[in-house]
């Protein structure tokens, strides 16, 4: 991994700034992608690369961050938890979710982010220009997306938000971090929700013909929003809209935790429209 990046620096010259995705695998990552777009546009002398990290590596990668022109880490599974005990200092968020999607190098040190929840609110208002505050809210699934949103919806002042999993106790901790407003339910509380959120795997490729909830429960005055953006719209969704309500896929909480992160690191506001174009391309590509 040493010699990875180092060896990357030396072919570049030190002329370029170094970011990468770190996670195992990580060649399916479209990090590299969104970001180079933004970096080109800009005129960003940065590159941004994927680094596939075995965890015996993973310590040594934070120790290069901070001795090396590395100034941006984006990190994803399965070491979004480790990277929250590597790092320096969390923000709030980062803390309270026990999970870090994104590194920056200070001179305070490596200082952890969570950019998912930001991302997802910033999802909810270009997609849907959907305002969360004191609206009802059900999620489905109780992993890492969905304690992002959750976390993000209770600081954005939901009524009332709702966590369905079948594990009660991860449902119950996921709930937790709405505060007062997050409690555990059942599928009957999903045709009183104004905004429903799938944040399981549930649609995606493998398994693109399970729904995360009857649609039936769906109803035209709802927005609907599954997190899976591979395929762009799952069978799930396209049900929901049958049964009139709104739907968005998760591409734009793809690209607005990358641009939260883009903007953490450069100091510049991220090209959106850039970096949308360049995630819908590849997805094109891919399909």
């Amino acid at each position: 991994m040493v010699d990875d990046l180092k060896e990357f620096l030396e072919r570049n010259g030190n002329s370029q700034t170094l970011a990468a995705v770190i996670g195992f695998p990580v060649n399916h990552s479209l990090s590299p992608t969104i970001h180079n777009a933004g970096f080109k546009h800009l005129n960003l002398q940065w590159n941004y690369i994927p680094l596939e990290v075995e965890e015996g590596d993973l310590e040594e990668v934070f120790e290069q961050m901070r001795s090396l022109n590395l100034k941006g880490l984006s990190v994803t599974m399965p070491y979004k938890a480790k990277a929250a005990v590597m790092v320096d200092e969390c923000t709030p968020t980062a803390k309270a979710l026990g999970v870090v999607n994104c590194v920056t190098s200070t001179d305070k040190g490596l200082i952890g982010h969570n950019t998912d929840g930001d991302g997802f609110l910033k999802a909810l208002k270009h997609d849907a220009d959907f305002d969360p505050k004191q609206k009802r809210v059900v999620v489905l699934g109780a992993g890492g997306a969905a304690k992002a949103i959750t976390e993000a919806l209770g600081r954005a002042e939901v009524s009332s938000l709702v966590v369905i999993n079948r594990t009660q106790a991860k449902a119950e901790s996921t709930a937790a971090l709405a505060t007062d407003v997050g409690t555990v339910g059942d599928l009957e509380d999903i045709s009183e929700a104004d905004l429903v959120v799938n944040a399981t795997s549930l649609g995606m490729k493998d398994n693109a013909t399970q729904f995360p909830c009857p649609v039936d429960l769906i109803h035209s005055d709802q927005l609907v929003v599954d997190l899976i953006y591979h395929p762009l719209k799952t069978p799930w969704l396209s049900a929901a809209e049958q049964k009139g309500a709104r739907t968005h896929n998760g591409v734009s909480m793809l690209l607005f935790q990358a641009t939260e992160a883009f903007t953490l690191w450069t100091g510049q506001q991220a090209p959106v429209s850039t970096m949308l174009r360049a995630i819908e391309e590849e997805l094109e590509r891919r399909s």
